[in-house]
């Protein structure tokens, strides 16, 4: 099939390509070979190192209380961010122009500072301030740096959905007697939200991934778990690839819920459901 951008490829370079790949491949397993070689090696892969994780004391004590503050910190920063993208995203779209250069100086701003950076001010800023007890300030400097930089790349996804839409969809507002205000709050953000849903759904993914970023800050989430099981039972590989499958499940599980969402939603709005916007779809750093 070829199109305006893309021309099929003919037989010599359907076997080049083929080449490619098989090279591709055979460089994967070589990587991968010298990897398990490496760990065998050093007696990582051996079963008194993963024997541990049949026994419910590392889960109780260690593993399941990451993993709870893991979900914890990435379903409040959830909420928030997708609170803190409607706001400004719709004060970006804002027929003021205050309102609007406020939005997009907010946003732009927190697009461009990294999320670690912002997790490292706030959780001193709580705990030098003694604005909240001392226990408390890792989760929100997690948390408040999710949400500020979550919460404006979904501002983004809410602008950029609005101005996606049909124009027809305001020109009918507008046509039966709605103001720009009105037309923008009852007709184009509810219509860019169902649109931009799988969109949004995606980036929870990222929240969620990022929230491993809070062990720098001493929070104690599945990695830093992790880490403590490998340090206590000199584990540390295994410990670590455990807390990468647990992730790989929670996020697989996350990009399905995304994919089925922009399939049921891609009828029922004018604008075009995607599973992802890679524009706008970007990890904190």
């Amino acid at each position: 099939m070829s199109s305006p951008l893309f021309d099929a490829p003919g037989p010599r370079t359907r076997r080049r390509i083929a080449v490619v790949n098989v090279l591709g491949a055979l460089v994967v397993l070589g990587v991968l070979g010298w990897v398990v070689w490496g760990l065998a090696g050093k007696g990582q892969l051996t079963a008194a190192k993963w024997d541990v994780f049949l026994t419910s004391s590392v889960w109780v004590d260690y593993l399941l209380v990451g993993l709870w503050n893991t979900l914890r910190a990435a379903a409040v920063a959830i909420v928030a961010a997708n609170v803190f993208g409607l706001v400004f995203g719709i004060g970006r779209l804002s027929g003021l122009a205050p309102v609007r250069a406020v939005s997009t100086v907010v946003v732009e701003f927190f697009r461009a500072v990294p999320v670690l950076i912002m997790m490292i001010f706030f959780w001193m800023f709580f705990a030098y301030t003694d604005a909240v007890p001392t226990g408390q300030a890792p989760f929100l400097g997690v948390v408040v740096g999710l949400t500020l930089y979550n919460g404006s790349v979904i501002a983004e996804l809410v602008r950029s959905g609005v101005q996606n839409l049909p124009r027809g969809q305001r020109e009918a507002a507008l046509a039966v007697g709605l103001t720009p205000g009105q037309s923008l709050r009852l007709v184009e953000v509810p219509q860019a939200l169902i649109a931009m849903m799988p969109s949004m759904i995606s980036q929870l993914v990222v929240i969620l991934k990022d929230t491993a970023l809070g062990s720098i800050i001493t929070y104690s989430e599945l990695l830093r778990s992790a880490r403590l099981v490998g340090s206590t039972f000199a584990n540390y590989v295994p410990a670590l690839i455990v807390a990468a499958v647990v992730f790989i499940l929670i996020n697989y599980t996350l990009t399905w819920a995304a994919e089925r969402v922009a399939r049921r939603l891609d009828k029922r709005t004018a604008g075009q459901a995607l599973p992802a916007d890679p524009g706008l779809m970007v990890e904190g750093d």
